[in-house]
């Protein structure tokens, strides 16, 4: 995991190696995390480190204090229902402008795109299943035309990555999910920005059920 020392952006490399492994679930909540270890473990000096965990702190990933040091906040279960209802409403929104907006050629391509997901249901394929669902929604914002709305929800997006996961690894859900997908994409496909934004408000709904049932049955630390 060590970083290259050339990069002028070092500082947000550190940054960005150590917020993707909260996020993924690599540092656990309750983790310390120590400017020693973290220089080792990056083969950095203190200075980016320092810089790294104070934007980690004003983020809300971790708290920072002169004595007890830094300590894995991470993404807790009220935030995390938190995000799911903001999706629910900008995921909807981002697909009711998507169906109002998408060329027959980028709807082609969101099509190829769930039909390769089915693809690896039948041939039970997880972790292509997963790559193409942060696809699929992915393309749908791109294609909403709002940069803004884009880049709020790339960015829920990783702030529950580990989450997402797990509500793809519930019995029957990736199935389920890929069935939603390609009701999301007909609405889509037949310019109906209004049911594509109640399908799409639904997936989301579904997939933080599966998620919730997941953690109550510790399938998830």
């Amino acid at each position: 995991m060590e970083l290259s020392r050339d990069s002028g952006l070092l500082e947000i490399k550190v940054y960005e190696a150590l917020r993707d492994a909260i996020l993924s679930g690599e540092y656990k909540a309750g983790s310390p995390l120590t400017e020693l270890g973290i220089c080792e473990k990056l083969g950095v000096s203190r200075t980016p480190v320092r810089s790294a965990i104070h934007r980690l702190s004003e983020d809300g990933l971790i708290d920072s204090s002169p004595n007890k040091g830094a300590v894995v906040i991470g993404v807790n279960g009220d935030d995390l229902v938190d995000i799911y209802r903001i999706r629910m409403r900008l995921e909807g929104l981002a697909s009711a402008l998507a169906a109002e907006k998408m060329t027959a050629e980028e709807k082609k391509e969101l099509s190829d795109y769930v039909e390769l997901s089915e693809f690896y249901i039948m041939k039970k394929d997880a972790e292509h299943i997963k790559e193409l669902d942060t696809v699929f929604h992915s393309k749908i914002y791109e294609k909403s035309g709002s940069r803004m709305l884009c880049k709020i929800l790339s960015d829920l997006h990783r702030n529950i990555k580990a989450y997402r996961k797990l509500s793809l690894t519930a019995p029957g859900r990736p199935e389920e999910s890929v069935k939603e997908h390609r009701e999301i994409l007909e609405a889509i496909l037949n310019s109906d920005a209004s049911e594509a934004e109640r399908l799409t408000s639904l997936h989301i709904e579904k997939a933080l059920l599966s998620i919730q049932n997941a953690l109550e049955t510790n399938q998830i630390d």
